[in-house]
């Protein structure tokens, strides 16, 4: 696929949900992740799992669906889909441990080319590490998505051969969701499935790692 303007935040939350297959069970990571459940087709039998002891969540809620008790682990109101199910902490995490999530969709400071994910701290002296459930989520999912910008802030990639940033998974990483591209990691190296805004060359040239072109560039 390949579309003209780079895509935001919602746009990149949608391109997932579409990616999702119908029954899985599926827990959406702090920050951009949470947009997803925006999206889901709600016929597709998706059940959202929340680390702070939900199954069955249903999009973000506004005005007057607000429950002040009903948030997900980022704290952000949300709604219940029929047959949602509430549970202690522990138990939310007993299943990320014990591999009952098909997949989870993470942010990311860093991901390498061969999976590895580093999202939780910087290592900057004034950072606050913010590990949460993150580790367990990227070890425990059978398939772990990242949804990121492809730049970071100081237009350093965040897509790199090595993680410089402290590691919560190795190996971890299947599929990266940017701004500018969808990759792939495989074996065989890095694919670029989709491009936006961009080209198969402005793209390898952003990074430092190499890239095999399936996109239709």
């Amino acid at each position: 696929m390949i579309r003209e303007e780079r895509l935001d935040t919602d746009g990149l939350a949608a391109l997932v949900a579409r990616d999702i297959p119908p029954g899985s069970v599926v827990n959406l990571g702090i920050g951009q992740p949470t947009r997803v459940a925006n999206h889901l087709d709600p016929d597709a039998g998706v059940v959202l799992h929340t680390e702070n002891g939900m199954l069955g969540m249903g999009p973000e809620a506004h005005g007057d669906e607000i429950d002040p008790d009903l948030v997900n682990a980022g704290k952000v109101p949300v709604t219940e889909l029929p047959g949602a199910s509430y549970f202690h902490h522990a138990d939310s995490f007993a299943m990320m441990r014990g591999g009952h999530l098909d997949y989870c969709v993470l942010g990311a400071f860093q991901v390498s080319a061969a999976g590895d994910l580093a999202n939780w701290h910087t290592g900057a002296p004034d950072a606050i590490p913010a590990v949460g459930g993150a580790m367990d989520l990227a070890i425990g999912a059978r398939q772990t998505f990242v949804m990121m910008t492809l730049l970071a802030r100081d237009g350093s990639p965040k897509l790199v051969p090595e993680c410089t940033y402290p590691l919560t998974g190795v190996g971890c990483v299947s599929r990266v969701y940017t701004d500018r591209a969808v990759l792939d990691l495989t074996d065989d190296g890095v694919e670029v499935r989709d491009l936006f805004g961009t080209t198969y060359d402005e793209l390898a040239g952003l990074l430092d790692v190499p890239l095999l072109d399936r996109s239709g560039s």
